[in-house]
């Protein structure tokens, strides 16, 4: 049971609709994935009215949640979440309105640098009710003024950067608390990105369930570390290429990075 679990829509920043990410996903040979757009469940219900269609492939329903600690951001993912739960959509519709704000408050810093980019177009081209930092990146790529949407972060957007803008952010505690409301499984996102290796620890003591060992960034030792401290701590093991769709040369990581949920019993009884 070949399962990516880490996926993203054109719902939060990825490129596709859940519709043609279960396609990529079909061609490529996968059983299932976790569509796990960052906060939001907006298209979780597109994506499971789809995925019916096919008798030998599930979408589990996931959702990726942006924190914060001691200035240190940590992303903790949901699995086999109640997206109908009221608390969760209360939750993701205020980061939604957050997240509005601080792209108006970017594209102001970038109007003072004399860079103009127009936050109404940017909207006509993100017309799923999400706009993060990586629509700003696409549209100074477009207008010329970088070249990629690294170079956008790298000189704009990172941290730091002249047009970079804090982000309201939920805490560990809330995250981990808000999925485990809505009937989830919390799980450590990458955390061999993780600039403070102690806040994996720290995120164990606070009841997360499993560790994303498996990713497309991490590499052979990061994976091998992650798993035998999964192991340790009695914690799931999963994995995904979290993927948004741009191609990475010239091939989509989706499907390149999964986990056999046939060896997770605590997630493999909850497939329906």
């Amino acid at each position: 049971m070949r399962y990516d679990l880490h996926v993203h829509t054109y719902f939060s920043d990825g490129l596709h609709s859940p519709a043609t990410v279960i396609n990529n996903a079909l061609d490529r040979g996968l059983d299932g994935i976790s569509i796990t757009d960052h906060d939001t469940v907006l298209g979780l219900e597109e994506a499971t009215l789809y995925s019916n269609k096919f008798d030998n492939f599930n979408v589990i329903p996931g959702i990726e949640l942006s924190c914060i600690y001691e200035n240190n951001e940590v992303h903790i993912l949901g699995y086999f979440i109640d997206y109908s739960n009221d608390r969760l959509i209360s939750t993701t519709n205020e980061l939604r309105k957050h997240r509005l704000t601080r792209i108006e408050k970017i594209v102001g810093k970038l109007s003072k640098l004399k860079i103009d980019v127009d936050i109404e177009k940017i909207k006509e081209k993100n017309d799923n009710d999400f706009i993060g930092r990586v629509a700003v990146a696409r549209e100074l790529v477009s207008k010329g003024y970088v070249s990629n949407t690294q170079e956008a972060f790298s000189r704009y957007l990172n941290p730091g950067k002249p047009a970079h803008v804090e982000r309201y952010k939920l805490s560990i505690d809330d995250a981990i608390s808000l999925i485990k409301g809505a009937d989830g499984i919390p799980v450590l996102a990458h955390p061999g990105l993780i600039k403070d290796k102690y806040l994996v620890q720290l995120c164990i003591d606070k009841g997360i369930e499993g560790i994303e060992c498996i990713h497309s960034k991490h590499t052979q030792s990061q994976t091998k570390n992650f798993k035998n401290l999964a192991n340790r701590h009695n914690l799931i093991v999963t994995g995904g290429s979290d993927c948004h769709g741009d191609l990475t040369n010239g091939e989509l990581l989706l499907g390149k990075y999964y986990i056999d949920l046939s060896l997770i019993p605590k997630m493999k009884e909850r497939i329906k």
